[in-house]
């Protein structure tokens, strides 16, 4: 696996495929890496989450995309706020 040869950070995105036993496989590899070879994981075929936890890994480091992941995040938290509005009426 790549993380085992990289310094940079490196997210395991565990994809279900047709020759998977549900994912867990692809899973288990990713959570399994021996000690001093860390990966972050994301959900099953999260590649969403995986891309938005790299932009906050890079935003740690540049003001410009910490102000975009912010407003990003916080329209999400507006969009909960809407569905739950909505599901009150």
């Amino acid at each position: 696996m790549i993380a085992s040869i990289t310094p940079l950070p490196v997210i395991g995105v565990p994809i279900k495929s047709s020759n998977s036993i549900d994912g867990w496989d692809s899973v288990l590899s990713i959570l399994q890496m021996p000690g001093g070879v860390p990966v972050a994981t994301v959900a099953l075929n999260g590649a969403k989450n995986a891309g938005i936890l790299a932009t906050q890994i890079i935003a740690s480091n540049d003001n410009k995309i910490l102000k975009k992941i912010s407003q990003y995040k916080k329209l999400l938290e507006d969009k909960v706020k809407l569905s739950i509005k909505d599901l009150n009426k």
